[in-house]
């Protein structure tokens, strides 16, 4: 015998379970550095730096702006260490290199009021890390003579350790 359901509840039903075709995903994939990568970049860094004569701070953070390693030289001013770690930070968040972005605040007004948000740090020495297009982490540099001096220490360890790996 053939029962037909109400039409309230094949509504409710049909609200109920949404076909999953039409449902956003509830998550998204991405790649990050991982501490194996945060590890070598800063060897590479260290190495960079050292050769010039220079001590250094250094971080490396992920794609979440999540610390994932930092070290320092001995004799390096502790506000050096904060310093990487807000400059990788600020190079991650705004995905440009921290003395480029400085450079664009000294010559806009609207730029410039990125000195007004505590976590980011407009000065030289953060570079992005790139994989194939994709934002993966940033490094930091503090503390090795300035922030030319700095940038290059980091864009020397991206160089050897990008350079290296497949």
């Amino acid at each position: 015998m053939y029962h037909p359901l109400p039409a309230g509840l094949l509504i409710a039903l049909s609200l109920a379970c949404p076909q999953a075709s039409t449902a956003a995903p509830l998550t998204v994939p991405h790649r990050t550095i991982s501490l194996d990568g945060a590890s070598r970049l800063l060897d590479a860094a260290m190495t960079a730096c050292h050769a010039d004569g220079k001590v250094l701070a250094a971080a490396v953070v992920d794609r979440g702006g999540n610390l994932v390693a930092l070290r320092r030289d001995d004799g390096v001013g502790p506000h050096n260490t904060i310093a990487a770690q807000r400059k990788a930070y600020t190079a991650l968040s705004t995905r440009t290199a921290t003395r480029l972005l400085a450079a664009n605040a000294r010559a806009s007004a609207e730029a410039a009021n990125l000195n007004t948000v505590d976590t980011l740090l407009l000065l030289g020495g953060g570079v992005p890390l790139m994989a194939d297009g994709e934002l993966i982490g940033a490094i930091g540099i503090a503390g090795a003579g300035g922030p030319a001096t700095d940038e290059a220490c980091a864009q020397a360890a991206i160089d050897n350790v990008f350079r290296k790996t497949p």
